[in-house]
């Protein structure tokens, strides 16, 4: 592949949320320390929201990967599950054994919270893509969130997904779950240009890169304005743009090899995309001088006045125009005198 044309040691920029790659923008480092608050203090119910490709998976597995051995997690990916499904897995995610009805599991878990608390233990309850997870089975880890001390919670439980999660908890049947929830942060997407580069340079680093002006200044900012910061489409482009650059020998990767592949991605950046709706758009830049639009609108106005009376000029001895003057001669004399035949006579003639 092209890893070793550009002096590289492995792929930096897979689609696969790998920790080891993690960039900490202000943001990961407000939903990390979240995490860390939440479940050391035993807040309870902790919920991460962000956009698609913001690095909302890779947070949790650099966070899973750093978590003391001490700390017991039940991690949930797949939220497509009935309430039966749910408790299955659960129970052996966290080795909940010797139950056969709901009940059975529940105070088996009880057991199995209660003793990992009275030593210090933390159990946490790990759920991705939670804006999937179906009405009943919010209800139930609500239900679950009961599992308390007097001075704080047993299990702690994160839920993290879309941005739709928020109109989930929104439901007024679940305004219990969201009165529970302690924290609540967001991912954003890479804010600037600046932060786009140095998240680039980050992975091919990581990758093993030698150098990292792989990306040409202009392939970069037409990177950032395609991908609207977000990481998995810089991802995506820089990867195919890899690729592209590799077939062609370019060492060095220009904005026409994005534009290529943005558009063979159907990832072209729109061209209102930093207009929100009822925003005013700035006035388009003047072409002409302040006295060539004088001398061009007086052009204009004199055309306009030699046309207007060539008009008239040529209409002037047309038959309908002289039909509609005899017309209103009509109605004048009509107005003025009682119709006789010697009017109308005349009138005859003169048409």
């Amino acid at each position: 592949m092209y890893t070793d044309f550009y002096g590289l040691k492995e792929l930096p920029f897979a689609l696969t949320p790998d920790p080891r790659f993690i960039y900490f923008t202000p943001s990961h480092i407000e939903v990390m320390a979240n995490l860390h608050y939440g479940i050391e203090s035993g807040k309870g119910l902790v919920v991460v929201t962000g956009e698609v490709g913001t690095g909302k998976t890779t947070v949790l597995r650099w966070m899973l990967q750093r978590l003391d051995r001490t700390v017991l997690v039940a991690y949930i990916f797949n939220p497509r599950l009935t309430v039966p499904e749910f408790y299955q897995h659960l129970a052996a995610l966290l080795d909940v054994q010797g139950w056969e009805s709901k009940s059975d599991f529940l105070l088996a878990l009880g057991r199995v919270l209660e003793s990992r608390h009275s030593r210090g233990l933390r159990t946490v309850l790990l759920i991705d893509e939670a804006q999937g997870l179906s009405p009943y089975v919010l209800e139930e880890i609500r239900l679950l969130s009961n599992f308390e001390s007097d001075t704080a919670k047993q299990l702690q439980i994160v839920l993290t997904g879309q941005p739709e999660l928020r109109a989930v908890l929104n439901n007024p049947d679940l305004r219990q779950l969201k009165q529970r929830v302690a924290l609540r942060c967001d991912i954003q997407a890479l804010p600037s240009l600046e932060e786009t580069e140095r998240y680039i340079g980050s992975r091919l680093l990581v990758a093993g890169a030698v150098r990292t002006d792989i990306f040409s200044p202009g392939a970069i900012e037409y990177i950032f304005r395609c991908s609207e910061g977000i990481p998995r489409q810089i991802n995506n482009l820089c990867d195919n743009a890899l690729l592209a650059g590799f077939a062609s020998g370019e060492e060095t990767i220009s904005r026409s090899v994005i534009e290529d592949v943005a558009n063979s991605l159907d990832m072209l950046p729109r061209s209102d995309r930093n207009i929100t709706s009822g925003e005013e758009r700035e006035p388009p830049a003047r072409i002409l001088t302040a006295a060539g639009r004088a001398e061009l609108w007086a052009a204009g106005n004199a055309a306009s006045t030699s046309n207007a009376a060539q008009a008239v000029a040529e209409n002037s001895g047309s038959p309908l125009a002289m039909r509609e003057e005899a017309r209103r001669e009509t109605d004048v004399l009509d107005i003025d005198q009682p119709e006789t035949p010697f009017r109308r006579t005349n009138i005859a003639r003169k048409v």
